[in-house]
Formats: C-alpha cells, structure tokens, sequence
C-alpha cells in the first residue's frame, strides 16, 4: 500500500478510537464496535466475519490493531487483486474455519445474502436444492466440500461471480 494510503488509514484508525487512546494509536486495538461503524462494513452482511477474518486479538474480541486495519483496508481496496480478494472472500464464508466449505458454511452464506426474514428466507427444499447447484459446480474433487483452490476456480471462471465480491470486499 503506498505511502499516502497507509497515512490515509492512520487517520481513519485513529479517529475510531477513544480520544484517550488516539496518543498511542500504534500500539492501541480498535474495539470491534467501532470497527463496525466504517460505511464499508455498516451495511455489510458479512461483517462480523470479516472482524472475526482480519483481527489477530488472542482475546477472540475481534478488536484490531493498525496493521489488521490496514489489511482489511488493502483487501477493501480497488487496487486488491481478484485472487486476494477471492481467498479473503473464502476465509469470510468459512464460517468454522475448518478450510472448507461444507454445507453448513453453504447454507450460512446463502442466508447471509438472502437476508434472515421469514419473507427472504428460502424453503428447506429450495435451499437443499441450492446448496446442491453449488457444490455440483464447484466441488471438482466430489468430496462434498469445496476447499480454497476450487473456490478461486469457479472465481476465475465467473466474472459476475468475481465483482460480486465488490458488495463484499
């Protein structure tokens, strides 16, 4: 990330945290609650996942530090390639983070998009069904998950599916 940016998103982080805070900035975590309030996580259906994707926290809080900031930064950011985007985008679906998306990682997602309303929410047939289309096209190995590389293989292959991740990421 170029000099500029990284001064751009000191000054983000830093005006996120608590004025009593803002003196060490380098060395303080921003709170996960704050974290939410940035436009591009505000209306983001993914958005605890993807604190719960950037932050290194031990306290498992999701806070994060500068350099978790800038990363989710970077990745948020035009310049980001579409495989990084891509293996972010997985790591944020992988709602276990077993390395894997199975079918209750599927149907997380798919509810995630589709919105939790009971007028939104799809049958469990019609999400049975849904979950099979996927797994028909991407599981190459037919082992009834799909791992990193054949998600990024349906990516390469869908450009509709690749500038999705612009609602995401």
């Amino acid at each position: 990330m170029e000099r500029d940016h990284r001064t751009t998103a000191y000054k983000r982080f830093r005006e996120l945290l608590p004025k009593e805070e803002r003196e060490n900035a380098c060395s303080a975590r921003l709170p996960k609650s704050q974290i939410l309030t940035l436009p591009e996580l505000r209306a983001n259906p993914f958005q605890h996942r993807i604190c719960r994707v950037f932050s290194t926290s031990e306290d498992g809080d999701d806070s994060m530090s500068f350099e978790d900031f800038l990363d989710m930064l970077s990745v948020f950011s035009d310049s980001a390639t579409s495989d990084i985007k891509s293996h972010y985008a997985f790591r944020i679906f992988d709602f276990d983070d077993d390395g894997t998306l199975d079918r209750k990682d599927l149907e997380k997602l798919v509810n995630c998009l589709t919105g939790q309303g009971e007028d939104s929410r799809l049958s469990s047939a019609e999400m049975e069904q849904l979950i099979q289309n996927i797994l028909e096209e991407s599981d190459i190995d037919k082992d009834g998950t799909i791992n990193l590389s054949e998600f990024q293989h349906v990516v390469s292959r869908s450009p509709d599916f690749a500038s999705s991740f612009k609602i995401i990421l």
